[in-house]
């Protein structure tokens, strides 16, 4: 059903200008599976030449695009929610081989995805500018009255990342073409495949020749001179910090909105309930191997109270499976690549040559990570501050809750953070002061529900997501003066 993507030795096409084209460099990258090393396919290595063509697409699509109605926008995102649920298991055997998705989490993402197209339609029908009366103004006499309105920004360049490679570029595609912008999609090298067969889904959808456009390519030929095109009026960006930081200084005055890293601490008071802790901490810790900017990636607990919770922490690891994705009840999948384990790994060695102490885990098969717990890690320790993306979680012993605030603020990240307490007093006390987007009281740390605002701060984002943020985010208020004789 897919067969137009793929040509022979399954190598990709690109959907340009409503065609799925091959790469006039006849460069491919090879993508591999985490699980073992099998190329699953080959998408096209394209060359800068070939990013101004699909840009060039997009621009010339984007007048007419933006004069279709908002229903009849809305109308194609309905239908392409649909037929993305009618392709679940394609599309599950797709996130397993790419990105090595255990079924259960796959399946999810595609069905939150559709939800997240669904409420992105619903909710764009109701998104309104506003009238302004001069006269509310001190001291202005003036009759005069502003209609507020608001426009598409134009070209939209959507930038996802591998980890949630359906439903991160379906959260950036949606709500931009339901706001009348047209989009390039230049998935992660690895989540290409399936940012590739989303496209397709959007295009069955009925969105018209060159309103949607892919790119593929290696970051270092072609990511600096992508995001520095200046026909690119928006750039949606998820991925690391550093890269992140390193769009936000060569981009110069187009509009960000960016979901970069976090380390995402899970702050545990003494008057918590320990089983609701350690159950939401596993979770939000080791689920997918770790490998999500909102999974909890320490946990600071008060002194009194942390041989229990460790304890009980230690208990629920115990019983992770760890394996190949497509066996059932896996939760300790191989990370992305081999990279990826080094590094996690390389934050493992610090943490045990400084002396913390090795709870469970440190053990390593190739790009498999077993689910690792420290116990008492030190703020002189790489694992305290660094982001693994990986199946490892160091706890932390304070004294009280403000050295658990102390020590979360420190971080270069503010994405969110948890507490759990059965006070509310102190739930407040301690969400009012932590630096972050998001707060969970009693829950892990988490994304959604997606029409939640969704954001970080300092190097963890710049501006706000969840459904109606991110359609305000890809339109511009334009303000028209009416002049009224008296």
């Amino acid at each position: 059903m897919f067969s137009n993507l793929v040509g022979e030795e399954r190598k990709f096409r690109n959907l340009i200008n409503g065609q799925w084209c091959n790469s006039k460099s006849q460069k491919f990258i090879e993508i591999r599976s985490p699980i073992n090393e099998e190329v699953v396919g080959r998408v096209p290595a394209m060359t800068k030449e070939e990013v101004d063509e699909v840009i060039k697409v997009a621009v010339n699509a984007k007048e007419k695009w933006r004069e279709t109605p908002i229903n009849e926008r809305a109308k194609i995102l309905y239908r392409a929610a649909d037929i993305l649920q009618e392709r679940i298991v394609d599309l599950s055997d797709i996130l397993i081989r790419e990105v090595a998705k255990d079924r259960k989490s796959a399946e999810s993402e595609i069905n939150r995805t559709a939800d997240f197209i669904r409420f992105t339609a619903d909710t764009s029908k109701s998104i309104y500018g506003e009238s302004i009366q001069s006269d509310s103004f001190p001291g202005f006499d003036k009759k005069k009255l502003s209609v507020v309105v608001r426009e598409p920004m134009g070209v939209v360049l959507a930038i996802s990342p591998f980890n949630y490679p359906i439903n991160l570029s379906a959260s950036k595609i949606a709500p931009a073409l339901v706001a009348g912008n047209t989009v390039v999609l230049k998935p992660a090298t690895k989540g290409s495949l399936s940012g590739l067969y989303l496209a397709k889904i959007f295009q069955e959808a009925g969105i018209p020749d060159g309103v949607l456009n892919t790119v593929t390519g290696r970051g270092s030929e072609i990511g600096d001179y992508i995001v520095t095109h200046p026909s690119i009026d928006f750039i949606n960006f998820t991925g690391s910090s550093e890269i992140g930081m390193r769009i936000s200084k060569i981009t110069n005055m187009v509009p960000l909105l960016m979901e970069l890293g976090g380390k995402d601490a899970a702050i545990v008071l003494e008057d918590a309930d320990l089983d609701l802790a350690a159950r939401n901490i596993v979770e939000g810790a080791y689920s997918y191997s770790g490998q999500r900017c909102t999974a909890v990636k320490r946990v600071l607990v008060e002194e009194n109270i942390a041989d229990k919770l460790v304890e009980k922490i230690k208990v629920l690891v115990e019983n992770l499976k760890v394996g190949n994705p497509e066996e059932e009840g896996v939760s300790i999948v191989p990370l992305i690549d081999e990279n990826a384990a080094n590094f996690v790994w390389e934050l493992i060695e610090d943490a045990r040559n400084k002396g913390a102490h090795l709870i469970l885990g440190a053990k390593r098969e190739k790009n498999i990570i077993y689910p690792t717990l420290f116990d008492y890690v030190t703020t002189d320790m790489r694992l305290a501050w660094e982001e693994p993306f990986g199946p490892v979680l160091p706890i932390i012993r304070v004294k009280d809750k403000d050295e658990a605030i102390r020590i979360a603020n420190e971080s270069q990240y503010g994405l969110q953070s948890s507490v759990f307490t059965n006070n509310l007093d102190n739930a407040f006390y301690v969400a009012d002061k932590l630096e972050v987007g998001s707060v969970q009281i009693n829950n892990k740390t988490e994304r959604g529900p997606d029409h939640f605002p969704f954001l970080g701060v300092k190097s963890s984002g710049i501006g706000v997501q969840g459904i109606k943020y991110s359609i305000e985010a890809m339109t511009r208020r334009k303000g028209i003066v009416i002049n009224l004789k008296k």
